[in-house]
């Protein structure tokens, strides 16, 4: 039983550096843009919930190798569609492994919170990015056969980006990707 609780929090803990790496390397390359920011910053968070349960069953905590494996996508677009199929994948590989760990209610508690915020907040994230991207990209096709690159498309989508962050801030709607309230 030891050896599955082993395997299983390897397994989330791995998933979760993977994604961690994954938004850390598009942030690189395409700047500090939404939604990545803020879910990289919620992926330090998983890591950390899972790493107490390393601590508490006194498991030794695999290293991080996933910096010199992951690339960025070619675009912000490609990132964002990547992000919400890593993200369905992250929520289905949870259900899994809540199925294999019902005698450990604390390691099912991390899962089913880890689990919700895949579904609840960094996948509707990354389908809003994917929507938006691909209808700016459709505006913006003509721009780009006229030679505007990746780099001016993510400045629009940072003006876009922000001038509705205000606008939601106006309404005073608690938006999670405009400084509104952290998750887990």
């Amino acid at each position: 039983m030891r050896d599955n609780l082993e395997k299983v929090l390897i397994e989330a803990l791995d998933d979760e550096y993977k994604a961690r790496a994954t938004y850390r390397a598009v942030i690189s390359k395409f700047g500090e843009i939404r939604p990545f920011i803020n879910i990289v910053q919620s992926e330090e968070r998983h890591i950390q919930a899972l790493l107490s349960l390393f601590r508490k069953y006194e498991i030794p905590i695999p290293v991080d190798n996933w910096a010199d494996v992951v690339k960025a996508p070619t675009s912000v677009l490609e990132a964002c569609q990547s992000g919400v199929r890593g993200e369905i994948e992250n929520r289905e590989m949870y259900q899994r492994l809540l199925a294999i760990t019902p005698e450990y209610p604390d390691v099912q508690g991390v899962f089913l919170n880890l689990q919700r915020a895949s579904e609840e907040n960094h996948l509707p994230a990354f389908q809003r990015c994917a929507e938006r991207l691909g209808s700016i990209m459709t505006t913006n096709r003509v721009n780009r056969e006229q030679g505007a690159g990746e780099k001016e498309i993510t400045s629009v989508i940072l003006e876009q980006e922000e001038s509705n962050c205000g606008k939601r801030r106006e309404r005073r709607r608690n938006h999670r990707g405009c400084g509104g309230r952290k998750h887990y």
